[in-house]
């Protein structure tokens, strides 16, 4: 069991498998001349594997899938039916821009993920391409209507709320649970990767965003499922869920149950830390074993960010 010296269980491993993306958020894509990793230097499927295997030994339950985006990693549905079948690991998830879900989804569902996260900042086609630099917002739709029709529960669509972009959007993405069985999270705008659009100035935090909610409908406190740092909350008679996440305004440190994995095969205990472990060296050179470095990893958690912001962007850390 890994419980860090702040009383905290480690059971969530989030497991970036490729740095690309084919989308160029502007709250993600900010380095002008950043490379792509070499392929070489991304962990090769059967480690990220043996990876999650040592996790698991030690009381890893949960696994997510994230990226840059999962889906332009070759084989994906391969690594998904992979860790689906090892002892131990009760929930596998994946966050996706949902591009790719048409072609996927399907093959995803039967190799045995459950839960899909989309990311969605807007309704409108064209603020859409603004953001994302992709002409695909349809295409992302149709994505999230499979997801549902496939089954995928619950699925939860990710909102990066940021003031005079998307902010008067709130209230319109969050009236899709009234009609879908979805849980829309808003997130507040965060410093990494030394994104040049991040300011205070940007930032619409959750309490703000709870008033706006509320100026349409008493929202009451409901549950959610994956353990993650949203509250959680529903209108009366909607069918899906609404959730607030608040890295910036109302930290939740004290309830971090993660350990993420970075495309390049480093453990990094803490989001907005750049302390990282490297488990592919670990991995090649079968020098020291992985399980003596995620008890170091333990060790070495902080009790809570600072948020510094960090010099990988979100692409390079895994969300």
């Amino acid at each position: 069991m890994l419980i860090d010296p702040f009383g905290r269980k480690i059971e969530y491993l989030r497991i970036s498998v490729t740095d690309k993306c084919n989308f160029r958020c502007i709250y993600c894509f900010t380095h002008k001349n950043w490379k792509w990793l070499p392929h070489h230097e991304i962990l090769r499927l059967e480690e990220i594997e043996e990876v999650v295997k040592v996790g698991a030994k030690l009381g890893v339950k949960r696994v997510r899938i994230t990226g840059g985006e999962p889906l332009v990693r070759k084989n994906i549905e391969s690594l998904v039916e992979r860790i689906a079948s090892i002892s131990g690991i009760e929930d596998l998830s994946l966050t996706t821009n949902g591009y790719f879900l048409e072609e996927l989804g399907e093959k995803l569902k039967k190799a045995g993920l459950k839960r899909i996260n989309l990311s969605l900042d807007t309704l409108n086609p064209e603020k859409f391409y603004k953001i994302t630099g992709v002409d695909g917002f349809s295409k992302v739709k149709r994505g999230l209507e499979l997801a549902l029709d496939l089954g995928f529960s619950p699925v939860k669509v990710n909102v990066v709320v940021i003031r005079g972009f998307n902010d008067e959007e709130v209230l319109d993405l969050a009236k899709l649970t009234l009609e879908k069985p979805i849980e829309v999270r808003f997130i507040e705008f965060m410093p990494i990767g030394g994104n040049s659009l991040w300011d205070k100035s940007h930032i619409v935090d959750t309490q703000e965003i709870k008033k706006t909610l509320e100026t349409y409908r008493p929202l009451l406190p409901a549950d959610s499922v994956g353990g993650g740092p949203a509250k959680v909350f529903r209108w009366e008679g909607a069918k899906g869920k609404i959730g607030l996440i608040s890295p910036i305004s109302e930290h939740f440190c004290h309830r971090c149950n993660r350990f993420r994995i970075t495309a390049d095969g480093r453990l990094r205990p803490c989001l907005f830390s750049d302390y990282e472990i490297n488990l592919k060296t670990a991995l090649r050179e079968k020098k020291v074993s992985l399980e003596e470095l995620f008890l170091q990893a333990l060790k070495v958690k902080p009790e809570g960010h600072r948020l510094n912001s960090t010099l990988k962007p979100m692409r390079a850390i895994g969300g």
